[in-house]
């Protein structure tokens, strides 16, 4: 299995900009496919991003499409979010996750390993 830790969460003002980042235990993190989540209260948790094994592929939500990135650095076991823009409505729990396949990078289900959370809120 691949232990997470994620790291970068915070208070930032609209129209900032945030990066978090999420660290994995082992030596096979390529052959894991990652994703970033998010849940605010009183919701349920949606799926923002994903990422394939070798970083060609991803996948975005609606939601967040064209303001959030992410990329992966399989020599340094790291999953990143840039999150540029950021709105109110961000204002949430942030989760990185990993699954060893997928059929489709923008299915939310088959996610097994999780990270901790990290609370990022975004002030009007």
């Amino acid at each position: 299995q691949v232990q997470l830790v994620e790291s970068g969460g915070g208070l930032v003002q609209a129209g900032g900009s945030l990066r978090l980042s999420c660290a994995a235990s082992g030596r096979t993190f390529s052959s894991y496919v990652l994703g970033w989540f998010r849940q605010a209260p009183g919701k349920e948790r949606e799926i923002l991003t994903s990422i394939s094994r070798g970083g060609g592929s991803t996948y975005y939500a609606d939601s967040v499409k064209g303001r959030f990135t992410i990329s992966r650095d399989n020599a340094k076991n790291t999953v990143y979010l840039q999150m540029n823009s950021l709105k109110p409505e961000d204002t949430a729990v942030y989760y990185c996750a990993a699954k060893i396949f997928s059929w489709d990078l923008g299915s939310s289900g088959g996610y097994d390993y999780w990270g901790q959370g990290t609370q990022v809120t975004v002030s009007s």
